[in-house]
């Protein structure tokens, strides 16, 4: 059964460049089940803007997690979370997190979630910086693989529209003296942290003890939970678990890795965890969540 709301389908440019057919598709089944108004923002800004100016409309967020990211911050800063319900549908590369989260694979399966889906209001991570976590948070980030998730070379690029130039440059590079290449070394993975690590005001880990890794992700509705690896010698040390509801790290200067960001370094940050604090519209079934017809 289709929806009587009104939509604003906000199409990520990152999404029209690297996959137009599921694009189409997405506006299609949209389209026929709602009344709906497109919008293609260029960049951050117009993003910004066009979620400004949706007046009654719900938005639809067509991209990938960064995306999604991109919406959720934009409206937890406006403070607008609580009365706005999120839809994506995931299209682009990195799409971890919207499973994570529930939203279905799929153009098809995730119009159909934003038709006839239900509002589920989801946790939020929230920093002492005024930045959101929707999904996990890990000290130190994990590397990303070199290149992934690079954003396509915009149509309007130097001699997109100029097949001869195009052709000139290929045939001067072709003639052009190759130097040798000399492979980069590899980064040094990095070593133990010294960490004091806080839950809820009870300390976890403290400075003398050596922490190869922390991590915070979702737990039951308005606690994460949290994960320490201590370094060790010879033997494996044991994970050390908490469960709380707000989260301290401090020590020297280290990044983190939240959702697809990396941020820092920092000395200091606290997360604190709001439930409940933002909708995202899901499959009303079970079955529909798994895909299933």
């Amino acid at each position: 059964m289709a929806t009587s709301d009104q939509l604003l389908v906000v199409i990520d440019p990152v999404a029209r460049h690297s996959d137009g057919e599921s694009v189409r598709i997405a506006k299609d089944v949209l389209s026929a089940g709602a009344a709906t108004k497109l919008c293609l923002p260029q960049g951050p800004e117009e993003f910004a803007r066009a979620l400004d100016r949706r007046g009654s409309r719900r938005p639809v967020v067509v991209g990938d997690d960064r995306a999604l990211l991109r919406a959720v911050t934009l409206l937890h800063r406006r403070r607008e979370l609580g009365t706005t319900a999120l839809s994506l549908v995931p299209v682009g590369a990195r799409q971890s997190l919207a499973r994570s989260l529930g939203v279905p694979a799929g153009a098809v399966a995730a119009a159909r979630a934003v038709l006839e889906g239900v509002e589920r209001r989801l946790d939020l991570l929230v920093d002492d910086s005024d930045g959101v976590v929707l999904g996990d948070l890990r000290i130190p980030p994990v590397a990303a693989r070199e290149g992934a998730g690079a954003d396509p070379v915009p149509a309007s690029s130097p001699g997109s529209g100029r097949p001869w130039l195009r052709t000139c440059q290929s045939l001067v590079r072709t003639l052009a003296a190759r130097p040798t290449r000399v492979p980069s070394p590899r980064p040094a993975a990095p070593g133990p942290a010294r960490l004091r690590v806080e839950v809820d005001g009870e300390t976890l880990v403290d400075l003398d003890q050596p922490v190869e890794g922390v991590s915070v992700t979702p737990g039951e509705p308005g606690v994460a939970e949290v994960e320490v690896r201590p370094a060790s010698v010879g033997a494996e040390a044991s994970p050390l678990l908490a469960v709380g509801r707000r989260v301290t790290v401090s020590g020297a200067d280290f990044r983190y890795r939240a959702d697809a960001v990396v941020s820092g370094p920092v000395r200091t940050r606290t997360w604190v965890v709001r439930q409940g604090a933002w909708g995202l519209m899901l499959p009303a079934r079970a079955g529909e969540l798994r895909g299933e017809p």
